[in-house]
């Protein structure tokens, strides 16, 4: 097995699931069975129940599967880049390890990736979860994420996706940036489409999540709409945030003046005189800080011979008919 190389791999990270293991292993089995060449790629998250008894027992009775054990709990974003990077297969699912996803639409996932696409996305279009702490702070942080990424999604926080291993092999992942490998994989221009999926409700186990998770994801949204927009040009933000303070303190300082001699106003007891040097010193800090972040951004492409576009394929001639 050690050279097996499947056409799909199912990605589960999972933690304190040991009543789910069972019946979502079969599910799997169930979906794909016939229909590709798979792994099941489960990533232990640190947990303390028997799991991983579970899963070792799996394991000896199918080949298929691999396991991932962390030492402790370092979250769903580390577990899910465990399993991209440690998946051999062509085409790479994920999958929650609670069943509120359902393993049979992994199939119709794959054949929309082979429709052209480079990103399937789940939409839990029912979903069947507390209203007050699950969904709405969902609807909001999904309409939220839409909105400054451009990338029109309803559901970024369903787990359930499919993904062409070379799209993954772009984005590098850390925070809570797992639900918004769309956004950052449309940087370097993949399609994404987006198909409804079967929700269901938890039977077993416990939620890990709740309403703490929103300020992680509001963080994480500022640094994608960052990479997104100023990656390579991060003087364009600071330095007009820097243009714009340097602007309203040299009209605060023309309006200290103008007082100063059609009314004759004190100058030094005017309030518009120090917000006149608050903003150059505001503006100032601005575009120093923006002259640092080029610095940094330029050395970090070059020191990783990292371009800053990405080519889908090159078309020429053989070098003997040029």
């Amino acid at each position: 097995m050690a050279n097996f190389a499947p056409e799909v791999s199912v990605v589960v990270p999972l933690l304190n699931e040991q009543d789910n293991i069972q019946p979502l292993y079969e599910q799997i089995k169930e979906a794909l069975d016939g229909k590709s060449s798979y792994e099941i790629v489960f990533v232990d998250d640190g947990s303390t129940d028997d799991s991983i008894n579970i899963l070792s027992r799996l394991q000896k009775a199918d080949a298929r599967i691999r396991i991932i054990r962390f030492r402790k709990n370092f979250g769903q974003t580390a577990a899910l880049s465990a399993g991209f990077t440690h998946a051999r297969g062509k085409i790479i699912a994920a999958i929650d390890g609670d069943l509120q996803n359902d393993p049979a639409d992994i199939p119709k996932m794959i054949d929309k990736l082979h429709e052209g696409y480079d990103v399937v996305s789940g939409w839990r279009k029912k979903r069947h979860d507390k209203a007050l702490t699950r969904l709405l702070p969902s609807k909001i942080a999904n309409w939220l994420i839409a909105k400054i990424t451009g990338v029109k999604l309803h559901d970024f926080g369903c787990t359930l996706k499919a993904y062409r291993r070379e799209v993954l092999a772009e984005t590098k992942l850390y925070g809570e940036m797992h639900r918004f490998i769309p956004a950052l994989a449309s940087w370097s221009g993949a399609r994404i489409a987006e198909v409804i999926v079967n929700h269901r409700p938890r039977t077993a186990g416990a939620a890990k999540y709740g309403l703490e998770r929103i300020v992680k994801v509001i963080l994480d949204l500022i640094t994608v709409k960052f990479l997104l927009s100023f990656s390579t040009k991060p003087n364009q933000l600071f330095g007009g945030w820097g243009v714009l303070a340097l602007f309203l303190g040299s009209t605060s300082a023309v309006a200290v003046i103008l007082m100063k001699i059609l009314r004759g106003t004190d100058m030094t007891g005017n309030p518009l005189l120090y917000l006149s040097i608050l903003f150059f010193v505001v503006g100032i800090q601005f575009i120093l800080m923006g002259l640092l972040a080029e610095l940094l951004v330029r050395t970090y492409h070059e020191s990783q011979n990292r371009p800053i576009y990405v080519i889908k394929e090159i078309l020429e001639s053989p070098a003997e008919e040029r």
